[in-house]
C-alpha cells in the first residue's frame, strides 16, 4: 500500500432515493445509498486525500440534478474535489450546449462522461456526427471526456480521439478488456495505438470486474494492468478505485494491493504520478 495519501480518480457516490437510476433495478447489490460515509468504510486503511466523482448514469433528464447532489455532498466531504458529469452527447451540440455551459459553471465540474459501453451492439455509435460534434465542443467549456467502453469498441474510441485532437481524454477501466475469457488481441495492440495520441491518458481502474467475479486471481488480471501502464507510461496513468462497482468482485483494498504488487520495485516518483499527481493535473484539483 502506498505510504502517502492517494487520489482516487474514479468514485461513484449516489442516493437512489434522491436521483433515479433505473439500471440499478438489475443491480440490487448497488441499489442503495453509497455516499461518503460508506466509501470511507469501504477503503479501510487506505489514505485517500482527494476524490473524483464519476457520473452514475442517472435517468434521462436528471443529469443536472445529479451534479447538484454531488455539489451539495462536497460541502460535507472536502475529499470530493472534482466531478465528471453526464450529458446525452449523442443528441448533438444544439441539444446539449446549454446544459454543458451550466455544468461548466459549477465549481467541481472538470469533465463529461457519456457511457459508450451501453451501445456495444451498435458499432460506430460514438463516431456518429452529432456525438463527435458534441465532444468537440468540450474544450470551449474547459471540459475533458471520460471514455468508458468495452474492448470491442476500442477501434471506435481511437477514431473518436482522432477526430477530436483538441479534447483531453481519459480512458476508464483500461478499456475493459476481455479478462474473463483470456482475450488479449486486438485490445493488447489497440492500447498501444491509443497511447500514440498525446491527448489521452489511462485510468488504472475497473480491471478486476472484467475478470470472473468469484474466481479471479492476481495472475489472471495483473498482465492487463501491467500492459496498460506499459502502454501509456507513468506520466499518463491515474489510479481509480471504481467503488462501489468494484465490490461486485473485490474490496477496495484488494485493488490497491493488486496495483501496488504490479508496480513493485517502481520508484516513488513514478508511484506518486500514478496514485496522485497525474489525476490532480488532469482533473485540475
Amino acid at each position: 500500500m502506498p505510504d502517502f495519501p492517494i487520489v482516487d480518480a474514479h468514485v461513484h457516490l449516489y442516493d437512489p432515493a434522491a436521483i433515479g437510476y433505473g439500471w440499478m433495478k438489475q443491480a440490487p447489490k448497488l441499489n442503495s445509498l453509497h455516499a461518503s460515509e460508506e466509501y470511507t468504510q469501504a477503503i479501510g486503511g487506505t489514505k485517500v486525500e482527494k476524490i473524483v466523482f464519476l457520473e452514475v448514469d442517472a435517468d434521462a433528464g436528471r443529469e443536472i440534478d445529479e451534479a447538484n447532489w454531488v455539489t451539495d455532498a462536497a460541502t460535507r466531504d472536502p475529499r470530493i474535489q472534482a466531478m465528471v458529469a453526464n450529458l446525452p452527447l449523442e443528441k448533438g451540440p444544439a441539444a446539449v450546449e446549454a446544459d454543458m455551459a451550466t455544468l461548466s459553471k459549477m465549481a467541481l465540474t472538470r469533465g463529461i462522461r457519456r457511457l459508450i459501453q451501453g451501445h456495444v451492439d451498435e458499432p460506430g455509435w460514438c463516431i456518429r456526427p452529432d456525438f463527435v460534434a458534441a465532444v468537440q465542443l468540450l474544450p470551449k467549456y474547459g471540459l475533458s471526456f471520460d471514455i468508458c467502453i468495452y474492448h470491442p469498441q476500442m477501434a471506435d474510441a481511437i477514431e473518436l480521439v482522432r477526430r477530436c485532437p483538441d479534447v483531453s481524454f481519459i480512458l476508464d477501466h483500461i478499456g475493459k478488456p476481455g479478462i474473463k475469457d483470456g482475450l488479449r488481441e486486438p485490445w493488447w495492440s489497440q492500447m498501444k495505438d491509443l497511447a500514440t495520441y498525446p491527448n489521452v491518458i489511462c485510468k488504472i481502474s475497473g480491471a478486476i470486474t472484467e475478470a470472473d467475479h468469484q474466481n479471479w486471481t492476481y495472475n489472471q488480471v495483473a498482465p492487463y494492468v501491467a500492459h496498460a501502464i506499459d502502454s501509456f507510461g507513468f506520466d499518463r496513468v491515474a489510479f481509480g478505485g471504481d467503488w462501489p462497482v468494484l465490490e461486485n468482485a473485490a474490496r477496495h483494498t484488494d485493488w490497491v494491493g493488486m496495483v501496488d504488487r504490479v508496480t513493485a520495485g517502481v520508484g516513488e516518483a513514478d508511484l506518486r504520478k500514478l496514485y496522485r499527481e497525474n489525476a490532480i493535473a488532469f482533473y485540475r484539483m
